[in-house]
């Protein structure tokens, strides 16, 4: 099997007030997404990361203003990708960028256990010209396996990096629809709480107080008799954080076997998550694109089902 070196990637994010004053590993692995505290020392030991220029060491404090450079080197990863053909719908194509309306059930990206059928076999399958030599060719971001909704493709390096960099500074609008435990009282509601492998799980995402910062904010839609359906805008794209955040407090989602409870009033397919809504600049300076997308049928089929409980309970 043949390795290609994929391209390396230049990120470069602006430190912020809230910033200001911490370290420089925190910032990095705050920010960007696929970096951890301890990567980032190890970058910025072999000098990949400078601070206006200038490479600094990992204790480094960062301060207002200051600009922070990573380069991020190649990856040797395997361009024998095998083809697969799914049923995915594309919701939304160009010569840049193409996004997905993901069902549940197809994993994002391969891994052990999961080399064939996920959406990048399903991406070489339909675009098999696209001419990234990595795994998750021009995958921006991913979404749990049984988390439906829209995920974005680049079609092309420069696509890629730039859409990237709206993720890592977090100007793309991200909402979510969940149906969670329990009858939340309040309108809306923020958590501010971060985020790290479970100490005692390490299959687990957990909130510790040392993990990467992660913000999660909510709005009621509906509420039921044991249940509140509410739409979820994330700051941040943390591992599993809207499941996380949610159980912490004592709202898991409905139907999530990790994170949730195990009764419920009707019956649950899957975790009751859906990427509904996403808002981010298209390349090119061709103005923000805002694409949305409806439950999928078994996720509305549950809300159908809590909808005759509640009629028949007030009649």
């Amino acid at each position: 099997m043949s390795n290609t070196a994929r391209d390396s990637v230049r990120i470069v994010v602006d430190v912020v007030e809230s910033e200001d004053g911490v370290r420089l590993d925190r910032v990095i692995s705050d920010r960007m997404n696929d970096i951890s505290r301890s990567y980032a020392q190890q970058l910025m030991k072999s000098g990949d990361v400078l601070i206006n220029g200038k490479p600094v060491k990992p204790a480094h404090r960062v301060r207002l203003g200051d600009k922070v450079e990573v380069l991020l080197p190649p990856v040797e990863e395997p361009e024998d990708l095998p083809p697969d053909y799914l049923p995915i719908p594309i919701i939304y194509e160009d010569d840049d960028l193409l996004v997905f309306d993901k069902p549940p059930g197809v994993v994002t990206h391969p891994a052990p256990g999961h080399e064939r059928g996920t959406l990048v076999n399903a991406l070489r399958a339909i675009r098999p010209d696209l001419q990234f030599n990595s795994e998750r060719l021009g995958v921006v971001h991913r979404l749990d396996k049984d988390t439906s909704g829209l995920i974005v493709v680049a079609k092309n390096e420069a696509s890629r990096l730039f859409l990237l960099q709206q993720w890592q500074e977090r100007h793309v609008v991200k909402r979510y629809t969940a149906l969670v435990h329990g009858v939340i009282e309040e309108n809306a509601g923020t958590v501010d709480a971060p985020i790290s492998r479970d100490p005692n799980n390490r299959k687990r995402m957990a909130v510790v107080r040392d993990g990467r910062q992660a913000v999660s904010h909510f709005d009621v839609v509906h509420r039921f008799e044991d249940a509140t359906l509410v739409d979820i805008h994330i700051e941040t794209g943390r591992t599993h954080q809207i499941r996380v955040h949610m159980a912490f407090i004592d709202h898991p989602v409905v139907g999530d076997a990790t994170y949730g409870r195990k009764r419920f009033s009707v019956p649950v397919p899957r975790q009751f998550l859906h990427a509904a809504y996403l808002k981010f600049e298209l390349p090119g300076e061709r103005g923000p694109l805002e694409l949305e997308t409806p439950l999928p049928p078994d996720l509305q089929d549950v809300l159908d089902q809590l909808t005759r409980s509640d009629d028949q309970a007030t009649q």
